[in-house]
């Protein structure tokens, strides 16, 4: 609260000095205030349609936060969004595969808040060609994406930056994009574009925005984290950093994708991210001063806004907690069409779940939840085995009926599920580096099983040391894990399941989602040991629809939700394990 009475004051004295006659020693100051939101993955509403409840943030309290911007500042607030604003909530996919006539639910939020531009995310290019090209369309904002080219033309697929006029001011927006996206998704959802390295390209637009475009402010919004992530010889996925240090010229720098609060300044320049589904928002004010004109001969002060030469004074940044800021009731009531059409869409009951199902089971070692996808897969492929991974660290689906809604928690992203071919002793490392992410290596009885962490970013809860969604298990084979053994020689494959050898130099056909069978996680490639490059030429089949779509027809045809673990894994030795077991499941989840 205090700040924004400092924000107010120092917008009524801007203003008084910007609007009164200036003297020989008053010079004149603007203040400009980029606003960012990142992430938002389709919170739009203060509802979350998956669970069926309120939720705090939403792009609704951000309505709320950049009307009374506007009000303070004018139009010298500029709006952003950093992507991945197409997949998430029930929201999107409604939108993006149910009701595909309509404008695109991501555009009209974005248009009706006044945004001066989008930026690409990784999962907007996940939807396809179908989805994205109309969202393009359907926005009234440009599209930024300066590193993603048409390799058609050779230039950018979209406006690779823009100019943004603002009191005659040249405010320039230069939009990135992470390039580990082909890492990550099939060809055929980006076909038509290459992903430039993110530092290279910066440097390229930086020269252009500032000797041919002469901006007077430089603002860089990456969909890209700060730093790490995959890095290959070719590019990092995470470059925010890299390029707040070596790449000069930006006078404020916003990102995402890795959805981790930050505000660092590098080299005098505030470089934000916000983190995810409109909790917050990132807010860089740069303040700028300009010398008074000359008086005219009778004394009079010349028009303020011509002719002055403006110079950046101050730069600053923060984030800002909008969570529990109150709605904008018009903004609701706009939408109340869109709320009520996804609401009767996950609402639709069809089916009914024996037994409750949770993901927090699939850590400890065979699970219902997890099995279910793996016997999908499985059924769907005729493959002899299945990689899966719990996509939620703690999700459950209730004993009871089963609504469209909970659909979204038995399978959270719009995978496609692949078939590849792999040696057994490909199945073997693929595993290996798998648990290595999961399992800690025990030294003795009182030892976590789990591989930890308590530092995390606002508190020191204890939580695992790696993404949860990296954490596969297969099915079809009969398998013991060694939580005695060093990282790479846990897993002993035993045989299939039902009984037949397992050759480690025999070719073998897997099922996966298709993220994992293009690379992502890097389980094929770090661990199988399967070069990059060859991955495509193991694809043996792709699905038509997504891994939800199956799922749906699955329980719609069966009534039900009929799963229970396979037993076909397991931790050893057990003397050490079980008790291992109880204590950091007690310590992850308070049982």
């Amino acid at each position: 609260m205090r700040k924004f009475f400092l924000s107010l004051f120092s917008f009524i004295l801007i203003m008084s000095i910007t609007t009164q006659k200036a003297s020989a020693n008053k010079p004149f100051i603007k203040e400009i205030r980029i606003v960012e939101t990142s992430d938002v993955h389709g919170a739009f509403f203060p509802y979350n349609f998956i669970e069926r409840q309120p939720m705090s943030g939403s792009m609704a309290r951000v309505s709320s936060f950049l009307k009374a911007q506007r009000r303070m500042y004018g139009n010298l607030v500029v709006a952003i969004d950093n992507g991945d604003i197409l997949q998430g909530q029930p929201v999107c996919y409604y939108s993006n595969v149910i009701n595909t006539d309509a404008p695109n639910v991501a555009a009209e939020v974005v248009n009706y808040m006044n945004y001066d531009a989008q930026v690409f995310g990784n999962h907007d290019i996940e939807t396809g060609h179908e989805v994205y090209d109309k969202w393009i369309k359907d926005l009234h904002c440009p599209v930024l994406g300066a590193n993603v080219i048409n390799t058609s033309t050779g230039k950018p697929y979209t406006l690779p930056y823009i100019i943004i006029d603002r009191d005659g001011l040249k405010i320039a927006i230069l939009g990135l994009v992470t390039p580990a996206i082909p890492h990550w998704l099939s060809k055929n959802l980006w076909e038509g574009m290459r992903f430039e390295e993110m530092i290279a390209s910066a440097r390229h637009w930086m020269k252009v925005l500032r000797t041919e475009e002469h901006a007077d402010i430089i603002i860089g919004v990456f969909h890209s984290g700060w730093d790490g992530g995959i890095m290959t010889e070719e590019y990092e996925e995470n470059a925010t950093k890299k390029i707040a240090e070596r790449v000069s010229g930006f006078d404020a720098i916003f990102f995402g994708h890795d959805h981790a609060e930050r505000a660092e300044t590098i080299n005098g320049i505030p470089c934000l991210n916000p983190s995810c589904n409109a909790n917050k928002v990132a807010v860089a004010t740069i303040t700028l001063i300009a010398d008074p004109p000359r008086l005219t001969p009778d004394g009079r002060v010349p028009s303020p806004t011509k002719g002055l030469k403006w110079r950046i004074a101050d730069r600053s940044g923060e984030i800002v907690d909008i969570s529990d800021l109150p709605v904008d009731e018009d903004y609701m009531k706009h939408f109340q069409p869109t709320i009520d059409s996804v609401n009767a869409y996950v609402n639709r009951e069809i089916g009914v779940c024996p037994v409750s199902l949770h993901t927090r089971d699939c850590f400890f070692g065979p699970a219902a939840f997890t099995d279910y996808i793996h016997g999908l897969q499985l059924e769907q492929t005729g493959a002899d085995v299945s990689f899966n991974a719990p996509l939620n660290f703690d999700s459950e689906i209730k004993q009871g009926p089963v609504f469209m809604s909970d659909m979204f928690k038995l399978y959270r992203f719009e995978n496609q599920i692949y078939v590849l071919r792999m040696t057994g002793e490909e199945i073997r490392k693929y595993l290996e580096y798998s648990y290595d992410l999961w399992i800690n290596t025990m030294q003795s009885p009182d030892d976590h099983i789990m591989l930890l962490t308590s530092q995390t970013l606002n508190d020191q809860r204890i939580r695992f040391k790696n993404l949860t969604f990296n954490f596969d298990s297969a099915a079809g084979i009969a398998y013991e894990v060694d939580v005695t053994k060093p990282n790479g020689q846990r897993i002993r494959i035993l045989q299939f399941s039902d009984g037949r050898p397992f050759d480690g130099k025999a070719w073998y056909r897997v099922a996966m989602n298709s993220y994992r069978g293009n690379g992502g996680g890097e389980l094929l490639t770090s661990g199988a040991g399967i070069p990059v490059k060859d991955i495509p030429n193991r694809i043996v089949s792709m699905s038509q629809y997504d891994q939800r779509y199956y799922l749906t027809q699955k329980i719609e045809k069966e009534g039900s939700i009929n799963t229970k673990p396979y037993t076909n894994w397991c931790f050893v030795p057990e003397e050490w394990t079980k008790p291992a077991l109880q204590r950091d499941r007690k310590l992850l989840f308070k049982e």
